[in-house]
């Protein structure tokens, strides 16, 4: 398998640091408010990334962190505390806040048919061990206290900016006026607040540094370390995360472990992009995914037009493109339900299928690929219909059950179809009756008995039953 690693722009071999097993850690959630779809993208990757390892038969434990403190507006410690700032809003208290739009965001994990990670880890139940953390980089010496905050003096890190390929000159040439004035150099970051900008901040906590809160950087790292190591296999999470927030993640725990490379392979996805640019919170008017289900679109339909598009190219977002894809699976579905009675004959054709498709999953996850030939195994006639089960494994798309649902929802819909029918030829014997043209009256009961329907007249009016013969 080779996957597209960030760090250094090249495609790389894949293999486990420990054969067999993967650590994995997938950039969670600010839960200040709904999560848009394009934020959605990124664990729609990371779904498709975790099921491709495990098909391969390796053990993976899957991290994802929930942020319910310390991340501002500005990724760089400038901005609104985006957490106060909609508690304030609401009326409600910060922790309220967080588990109301926790319980969204996974509502929409499900909803796509994301298999949910394997730990899930809120900065405010880590406090601890990000404290132990920001200690063991104080005691190495790459630390400063200003303006009663602590910071991390990134000039004390030679290899800073190389995730982002950063150099130092340039940051330092190119740097406009210091939100921060505490700050040696505007890229330095909080490692710990305690003299916030905010008044009468709704968390804090003791530290050795005095009263206060984490900055956003240092979660993601004491957390993945906490589960999976001082240094692991793969790190996810979207293009926009490079500059700033895994380049001070790489810095700090490196600095805390002496580990390099702390991270094997960096995995980054793409913007969603609408016609006025990338969606964003703070632009407003962005669409959840209750969004599309609203406008009549399926989550599931919103997870096949993600998978038309590879992860780390852009893909732009239409209703018109959307609507494609709700068509493209529709159609899926119907070919399944049309191939379920006709198994195919051919062992070795199937296999090809699944060859090519792990080839393509195997290729930096190119789902386009994959599902180029989940539809060639579809429309071969000898193919067996079990290797586009298989290929679903990795797809997510649920394809047995939404088939089956399908087709139960159109028999349904049939036998309705039917009974009113029947209803509507009943009242036409019983007009006919009424008009005394017995002789049609007749002719409707035995035309409905060669259909198996056996007509019943009683005082308050026709029933009628099917034949059991």
């Amino acid at each position: 398998m080779t996957l597209f690693n960030t760090l250094g722009r090249r495609m790389q071999s894949f293999e486990p640091l420990v054969p067999g097993t993967v650590g994995f850690y997938g950039c969670g959630p600010t839960v200040y408010n709904y999560a848009h779809i394009g934020n959605l993208r990124a664990y729609v990757l990371h779904d498709v990334l975790v099921r491709t390892l495990r098909r391969k038969g390796l053990k993976v434990t899957h991290v994802m962190n929930i942020t319910d403190v310390g991340h501002l507006s500005g990724d760089n410690d400038n901005g609104d505390d985006k957490m106060v700032k909609t508690a304030e809003e609401r009326g409600k208290s910060v922790l309220e806040i967080a588990e109301f739009y926790a319980q969204a965001f996974f509502q929409d994990l499900e909803r796509l048919n994301i298999v949910k990670p394997d730990v899930v880890c809120k900065a405010t139940e880590h406090i601890p061990d990000m404290i132990a953390l920001i200690k063991r980089i104080e005691e190495k010496g790459y630390t400063y206290s200003a303006g009663g905050n602590l910071y991390f003096d990134i000039a004390k890190f030679p290899r800073y900016g190389e995730l982002a390929r950063l150099r130092l000159e340039d940051l330092k040439a190119g740097a406009r006026t210091e939100v921060d004035e505490h700050k040696r150099n505007p890229q330095d970051f909080v490692l710990w607040f305690t003299k916030s900008k905010f008044e009468n901040q709704a968390l804090l906590w003791d530290s050795p540094w005095g009263v206060g809160y984490p900055g956003w950087h240092i979660e993601c790292s004491a957390m993945s370390i906490k589960y999976l190591g001082e240094t692991f296999d793969i790190h996810a999470g979207g293009i926009d995360h490079v500059p700033i927030h895994h380049t001070n993640e790489i810095a700090q725990s490196e600095a805390a472990t002496g580990r390099h490379p702390w991270v094997q392979c960096w995995v980054h996805n793409e913007f969603l992009v609408l016609d006025k640019g990338k969606m964003s919170k703070s632009a407003g008017g962005f669409l959840t995914l209750q969004s599309l289900i609203d406008a009549g679109y399926s989550p599931l339909d919103y997870r096949y037009f993600l998978l038309t598009g590879h992860y780390r190219s852009q893909l732009q977002f239409s209703y018109q493109a959307l609507e494609s894809a709700k068509n493209a699976r529709k159609s899926l579905m119907e070919r399944i339900i049309e191939r379920r009675s006709v198994p195919g004959d051919s062992p070795d054709k199937t296999r090809s299928y699944l060859d090519a498709f792990d080839r393509a999953l195997d290729d930096d996850l190119a789902t386009p690929r994959g599902l180029a030939e989940l539809w060639g195994l579809i429309r071969d006639p000898v193919a067996d219909l079990e290797g586009a089960f298989e290929m679903d494994r990795i797809l997510g798309l649920n394809l047995r059950n939404e088939a089956e649902r399908l087709r139960t929802s159109r028999k349904e819909t049939e036998s309705s179809e039917i009974r009113d029918e029947i209803e509507r030829l009943i009242a036409k014997r019983t007009a006919a009756k009424q008009a005394k043209n017995f002789a049609e009256a007749d002719a409707i009961r035995q035309s409905l008995k060669a259909q198996g329907i056996l007509l019943e007249d009683r005082p308050d009016g026709t029933v009628w039953r099917r034949d059991k013969v």
